[in-house]
């Protein structure tokens, strides 16, 4: 697929990290599994992968974490 960011890469399967703002907790997962642009690095994800990231967020947010770095992990 073509990148809708860069408009010049084709993306393949990969690896990728997520890194975002969520209630005040900064939260960082690695090693998510997406198609991942050549040109640029933007990474594409899943319907299951995109719930299991926002699975993680909430779990950080419930938690009350202030920052936290986890490693990506199927349900």
């Amino acid at each position: 697929m073509k990148c809708v960011i860069c408009k010049t890469g084709e993306t393949k399967p990969g690896t990728t990290t997520v890194t975002f703002d969520r209630e005040g907790s900064t939260i960082i997962i690695r090693s998510v599994p997406a198609e991942v642009c050549t040109q640029c690095g933007e990474g594409y994800f899943d319907e299951a992968t995109s719930k299991q990231i926002d699975k993680i967020a909430k779990k950080a947010e419930k938690d009350k974490v202030i920052v936290v770095i986890r490693e990506y992990q199927v349900a």
